[in-house]
């Protein structure tokens, strides 16, 4: 594609480091690990932080340090990746999807209180696009059902939730929290993420999880308990330093670019725009995600702009109708008509730290375009 969905942002800076690294024998579990670690704890104020080989891997982990297991239900959104029901799976718990809030696209507080149950044990609550979910009122739930709460911020680092200077990143509510550092988020390991957490047992058990259920103080053959290799290399967490490190920088072009976008896109007509601010929270610019009008074929749209070099995006299609998800129990009993309306018409467009204005005005052009023919 001429326009990619998305790029990673890589300076020489990072390059230095990644090389610096190949220059020692600390390939992996060398010093690179706790500086990263140390840094994105710092960023979010929390107590630990454990890198892992990604935010699926991160999830997977949390939700057995939380003791989520066989008989318990886990409250998620289906307007999500898929990782988060699939992980909730993997620890043999039952996902319950609930409804999403038609402006900000995470949990409505309000459908998740209607879905919980007897069984449920925990919520795991996911900042949409960067968008910070409602998390005042989403620990007060947990808090009155004596749920465990896990937040899924791998798309929200920097995200923000209150007013300067009180305000908290997303990240650190939960009892656990994931990060992800796929390469098309604002910023990038190669693969990887990190688990956030408030309390040390927590973070001694991820810790041991991701390195094969081996304890710090353990001979390399030893294990306490069944593990798994999660771990994150000193060559991405060298990475993953740099890129946090230029974090400011980085969320300042991206809300430059969604700026951008909103001026070039606001004159289509029945084109939806994500808003630009939201009441007492500050938006990290994961994806740039348009809703096309009701009439307008989303496949059509998608094969015009893709015939002009331009890639697009259908965040998220919702799990519950996936073929991998549509014969679970769990979403034949979704009732969810807000996710699957909004989802028919989402559009990503491409979005990344060092999109031109120049690229985006031929998107817009494009866009309006393809718009005008499909409806």
């Amino acid at each position: 594609m001429t326009i990619p969905l998305s790029s990673p942002d890589i300076t020489q800076a990072e390059i230095d480091a990644v090389t610096a690294v190949l220059r020692t024998p600390h390939l992996s579990l060398g010093p690179e690990l706790p500086a990263f670690e140390a840094a994105l704890a710092a960023y979010h104020q929390v107590p630990h932080a454990v890198a892992v080989s990604s935010g699926t891997a991160g999830l997977h982990l949390s939700l057995l340090t939380l003791g989520i297991g066989e008989g318990d239900e886990v409250i998620v959104p289906s307007f999500a990746f898929i990782a988060v029901a699939n992980a909730v799976l993997h620890v043999r718990a039952t996902p319950v999807f609930a409804e999403i809030d038609p402006v900000t696209l995470n949990l409505d507080p309000a459908a998740v209180e209607q879905a919980i149950t007897p069984r449920t044990r925990a919520l795991l609550i996911v900042h949409t696009f960067g968008v910070p979910a409602d998390m005042d009122a989403l620990q007060s739930i947990a808090r009155r059902h004596n749920l465990a709460l896990l937040e899924d911020a791998c798309e929200a680092i920097g995200a923000e939730l209150g007013q300067p200077p009180n305000a908290r990143r997303a990240g650190s509510f939960g009892d656990l929290a994931v990060l992800g550092f796929y390469p098309n988020k604002q910023f990038t390991t190669g693969e990887g993420g990190a688990a956030l957490a408030r309390y040390p047992a927590h973070a001694a058990r991820l810790r041991s999880l991701r390195n094969q259920g081996r304890s710090a103080t353990a001979d390399w053959l030893d294990h306490a308990e069944p593990g798994f290799n999660y771990r994150l290399s000193d060559l991405a967490c060298a990475l993953g330093r740099v890129q946090l490190s230029r974090i400011d920088e980085i969320l300042a072009l991206r809300r430059a670019a969604a700026e951008r976008y909103n001026a070039l896109l606001a004159a289509i007509p029945g084109l939806e725009l994500p808003p630009l601010t939201l009441p007492a929270c500050s938006i990290s610019w994961f994806v740039y995600v348009v809703r096309l009008p009701e009439q307008a074929g989303r496949d059509l749209v998608r094969a015009a702009l893709a015939a002009r070099g331009i890639a697009t995006g259908r965040y998220f299609a919702p799990i519950h109708l996936q073929p991998a998800w549509r014969n679970h129990p769990s979403a034949a009993a979704a009732r969810l008509p807000i996710t699957e309306s909004i989802a028919r018409r989402t559009l990503a467009l491409p979005f990344f730290n060092r999109i031109t204005p120049d690229q985006q005005q031929q998107v817009a052009a494009a866009l309006r375009d393809s718009l005008r023919a499909a409806m």
